[in-house]
């Protein structure tokens, strides 16, 4: 069967409860391929939506203000994305409800709920799924050739960036950050780090 070229890109992920075959079970993800902001938001919309440059800016501007005055004050706010709302959590173990007072209670954080229609317009199975080729989790960590074979591809210019060393690995960012510090630790060290602008740069000692 020929390989899938289109589609949205998944990965899979181990969860933490395991199958009948004592192996963890396995869930997918999309691969997030390229994240978008609302200057890419605004170019895109004074572009193609006969909008003038900088208004969704503005407009996002003015909406983050108004929907956070609404939630400070305690209110539910409806959009087309979705309803906000403040999410609280009460302090300690209580059974009694007389004797919890406003200060057992915190604010943590927004809950949101996505509009019905919102999550069938953001429907991305129209083109179908297609797989990545690569280790489940960070199970490749454990496989000294590959993380060596890694390390030597994403050596440019003389040294290596957590982002070329994501490619040739295939880990996550945090992963693949705690997996080159690793390296420089210990006695004698593989590597030596140092930070350039807002990039860590990795070099191999000789």
């Amino acid at each position: 069967m020929p390989r899938k070229t289109d589609g949205i890109l998944f990965e899979l992920q181990p969860r933490p409860t395991k199958g009948s075959d004592g192996k963890p079970l396995l869930y997918a993800q999309p691969v997030i391929e390229r994240k978008f902001d609302l200057e890419d938001i605004d170019s895109f919309c004074a572009k193609y939506r006969h909008t003038s440059k900088g208004e969704m800016l503005r407009f996002a501007d003015l909406l983050e203000e108004v929907v956070a005055m609404w939630l400070r004050q305690g209110h539910r706010v409806e959009t087309p994305f979705g309803s906000f709302a403040p999410k609280l959590k009460l302090l300690g173990e209580h059974t009694e409800p007389s004797k919890v007072l406003g200060q057992d209670v915190i604010y943590s954080g927004v809950e949101f709920i996505p509009a019905k229609q919102f999550v069938k317009d953001a429907d991305c199975s129209e083109e179908g799924f297609r797989k990545q080729r690569a280790s489940v989790g960070n199970s490749q960590m454990r496989d000294t050739k590959a993380m060596d074979e890694a390390l030597r591809q994403s050596i440019h210019h003389g040294h290596i960036t957590i982002s070329t060393f994501m490619q040739y690995s295939g880990l996550k960012y945090n992963s693949a950050k705690l997996f080159l510090d690793s390296l420089c630790e210990g006695k004698k060290p593989r590597l030596t780090r140092y930070k350039e602008s807002r990039t860590w740069h990795y070099i191999v000692n000789e």
